[in-house]
């Protein structure tokens, strides 16, 4: 059998959410009730989509190629009030299987994914959990297994993009730290506190353990043999609701401690460069680093409130411990309706910089020297997107995306002699959200 391109399995996909959505909406016959009332009915809540990212380097990175990798995700969230009559609690369960390439890695050679669903390439485990909402909703706890990057460093806005530099979470926590991101969900708790109509608190302890982020694991290990600690996430959040003006926004500060082991970037035990001897990073313990986020509405329109313009950014640095890299800064913007009549696209743009730290530049500069390199590895890596999202569908939606790089790291690949040409990156996200589609089919 001939293998499908890139260009084929995508066309394939979105028409095939075409197809579903085309005859969720044929005539059914009067009074039949919707799936999607059925189950709400019942306390039920299904997801089901399918997330694709293809990518391709016109020029820059290591050599010129493509990739394409894929989600598909599906889950339950069970209101266990209607069920079982248990007030305020509900059941979440999520699972997702994910396939494909690594551009970044194949083609680049930077660290930083440009598809944000790479990672875990296989069935996982992503959510079983209970939440309990008590005192009106002002607080809300959660425990079971879970990622931090679900309660913690989120945000709608930072998905409209395709870089894993921004999309799920700002990714320098976890060149930092042993904070845990979708799909690798571990034992966890959290517990968020209203403490006025405009201020939160919010904070949880997330296990630390290798073997949940095994690419050969599935997430169903829940024993907790070979847990090296926990990692610790913290956020104060203040988020005017912008009755008056109609321009809400949000802002937080806040950071995170990770007692879990990880290994020195620079030296072994004997206090050598790991990259010449070939043994282990010496076992280092404990870490901590700050953040501070914010997002805004800062243009709605008169007539139509639906089109507006949001700015969003984020701040993070490694205060203690030690780490690849020293901080972080993205900022973006997104314009929600740019055309009239089109109000649920958006046109983004987002900008990221991170810098390394002296440990990692130490570790290229021995690995380059080993070889008759004196050439210098970059202090920063800056990478950039501009996104345009198109609603094709009230379940379909594709965004092209270009990409720059600039300074593509060799952390990955410190034996480079050479660093690797900016990197120009044209992509292409889609997502087929099949439940919504089906939501509305009568049974």
């Amino acid at each position: 059998m001939r293998p499908y391109s890139l260009p084929r399995i995508t066309g394939l996909l979105v028409t095939a959410g075409l197809f579903i959505h085309a005859s969720a909406g044929a005539a059914e016959p009067p009074g039949a009730p919707a799936l999607g009332d059925r189950l709400a009915n019942a306390g039920l809540s299904l997801t089901l989509d399918y997330t694709g990212e293809a990518a391709a380097n016109p020029s820059g990175g290591l050599r010129q190629g493509s990739a394409y990798a894929g989600q598909l995700h599906a889950g339950a969230d069970a209101d266990l009030e209607q069920v079982l009559g248990l007030d305020g609690t509900v059941l979440h369960v999520a699972l997702t299987q994910r396939h494909g390439r690594n551009l970044a890695a194949d083609a680049i050679g930077n660290n930083t994914s440009v598809q944000e669903v790479y990672g875990l390439q296989n069935l996982h485990l992503l959510t079983l959990t209970l939440e309990k909402r008590l005192l009106d909703g002002r607080v809300d706890m959660e425990v079971g297994r879970m990622v931090a990057n679900a309660a913690f460093l989120n945000n709608p806005l930072y998905c409209h993009f395709q870089t894993n530099a921004i999309c799920g979470n700002p990714v320098f926590v976890n060149h930092v730290s042993n904070y845990t991101s979708a799909p690798g969900s571990s034992w966890a708790g959290r517990v968020k506190a209203d403490l006025t109509d405009t201020l939160y608190a919010h904070v949880g302890a997330y296990e630390a353990n290798p073997r949940d982020q095994s690419p050969t694991g599935h997430g169903l290990h829940f024993g907790t043999d070979g847990a090296t600690g926990v990692v610790v996430p913290f956020e104060l959040g203040y988020a005017p609701g912008g009755r008056a003006s109609g321009l809400p926004g949000h802002y937080q500060v806040g950071g995170w401690y990770d007692s879990s082991t990880y290994s020195d970037p620079l030296n072994d035990a004997m206090g050598r460069p790991s990259v010449l001897t070939g043994r282990p990073g010496m076992n280092q313990a404990g870490r901590w680093g700050a953040s501070g986020r914010f997002d805004q509405v800062v243009w709605r329109s008169p007539s139509n409130p639906a089109r507006a313009l949001s700015v969003f950014g984020v701040a993070m640095a490694s205060v203690s411990g030690r780490a690849v890299e020293d901080r972080y800064f993205a900022l973006g913007v997104v314009q929600t309706g740019l055309i009239e009549g089109r109000d649920q696209d958006t046109l983004g743009f987002v900008v990221t910089d991170q810098r390394f730290s002296d440990l990692t530049l130490a570790r290229i500069a021995a690995a380059r020297a080993s070889v008759g390199s004196t050439v210098s590895a970059a202090r920063h890596e800056v990478m950039m997107e501009l996104a345009y999202g198109m609603q094709v569908t009230s379940g379909v939606r594709v965004s092209p995306n270009l990409q720059y790089i600039v300074n593509p790291d060799v952390t990955a690949r410190p034996f480079t002699r050479d660093n690797p040409a900016d990197a120009f990156v044209v992509g292409l996200k889609f997502t087929v959200d099949i439940a919504h589609i089906l939501r509305g089919v009568s049974l």
